[in-house]
């Protein structure tokens, strides 16, 4: 065979080549965009403005509905990833997330159900629960007077709980500061963003269950001896009740909306949790702390800077996961490792 033939074969084969390779990288580029805005504008252009509604409409009935939809993205994105995880129910194999003690107090999950059946009626199969988890908790950010977020979608859903690995990556109010900046700091939250997430604590309440080791057997020193008595009022058992609906509002001012009150509380020592305390004290966060205490505006654009990467923290997209039909329980009933 002629050499030059032989040549130009050669370089034919491998342009081929090289031009399939590309183009299989784009096709699965394609098949996976990952987070994007305004991910169902084709497929169920109304996705975005149903949630908004039924989230109007469920506030309206039942104002703590806002609280929950809040604690539900922390609880949710922080541990390993924004898969609506936290939804699933218990199955004969698996504890489920919300289930775990972590998850006390965690509630209002049946109105999940109801965003989506109004969801499904518009687009069935489309639209994932990961989403309007977050979704949700978007637009009750803005029910509570909190700033509203832009933030992606196209998550997909996990199958499976991980009751196993809540304890190792959902940071708790009774660690070291030390030790919730680093589990936030894992996830691309830095320091402005954990006292701005933490600022969530303007809003609903802490079950006595919660605090009373602050109280008894002696109050602890560092307290605001003017808020102990109020305290002391809500919690009157030095074991609580777990069953019942003893609490203290975190904020008795505005304690229905998402403000900075939160911020002056606490450097009143006027927080609730060792977390609350810890943060208006220790010399990293001190500083963010007064700041956001004297401005909203710096509060609510770290909050929303927060709010946002906490959403995308290492979701299902693509062909990962699947689309419940509905979020308390995975299409297919039983365990599957996800990627």
């Amino acid at each position: 065979m002629d050499p030059k033939a032989i040549f130009f074969c050669v370089l034919f084969c491998f342009s081929s080549l090289s031009l399939s390779l590309v183009l299989a990288e784009t096709e699965e580029h394609d098949d996976d965009p990952g987070l994007v805005m305004n991910f169902y504008k084709e497929t169920c252009p109304q996705a975005e403005d149903i949630i908004r509604e039924q989230v109007k409409l469920l506030y309206k009935r039942h104002k703590n509905t806002a609280f929950s939809w809040l604690r539900n993205i922390f609880h949710d994105c922080a541990v390993q990833r924004c898969d609506a995880s936290l939804l699933l129910d218990s199955t004969r194999r698996t504890l489920s997330e919300k289930e775990t003690d972590r998850s006390f107090g965690l509630r209002n999950f049946r109105y999940i159900e109801t965003i989506k059946e109004a969801v499904e009626r518009e687009c069935p199969g489309v639209v994932s629960c990961a989403d309007i988890l977050v979704l949700s908790a978007r637009d009750g950010i803005v029910s509570l007077g909190g700033p509203y977020i832009p933030l992606k979608t196209g998550r997909r859903d996990g199958r499976r709980s991980r009751a196993d690995v809540v304890e190792q990556y959902l940071p708790d109010h009774n660690e070291s500061i030390s030790s919730v900046l680093d589990k936030f700091s894992a996830m691309g939250i830095d320091t402005p963003g954990v006292v701005a997430l933490l600022g969530a604590h303007s809003v609903g309440r802490t079950h006595c269950v919660k605090l009373v080791h602050r109280l008894y057997p002696e109050v602890a020193p560092e307290l605001n001896p003017d808020h102990v008595p109020h305290m002391l009022k809500k919690c009157p058992d030095a074991i609580p009740d777990p069953k019942a609906v003893q609490y203290v509002r975190n904020d008795r001012g505005t304690p229905m909306i998402l403000d900075n009150n939160y911020y002056r509380n606490i450097l009143d020592n006027k927080g609730l949790l060792i977390v609350d305390h810890q943060l208006a004290h220790d010399k990293r966060t001190k500083p963010f702390v007064k700041k956001m205490a004297k401005s909203q505006d710096y509060f609510f654009k770290h909050f929303a800077r927060a709010i946002t990467l906490l959403s995308e923290n290492n979701p299902l997209t693509g062909t990962k996961g699947e689309i419940r039909r509905q979020c308390n329980v995975a299409n297919k009933h039983r365990d599957i490792d996800e990627p």
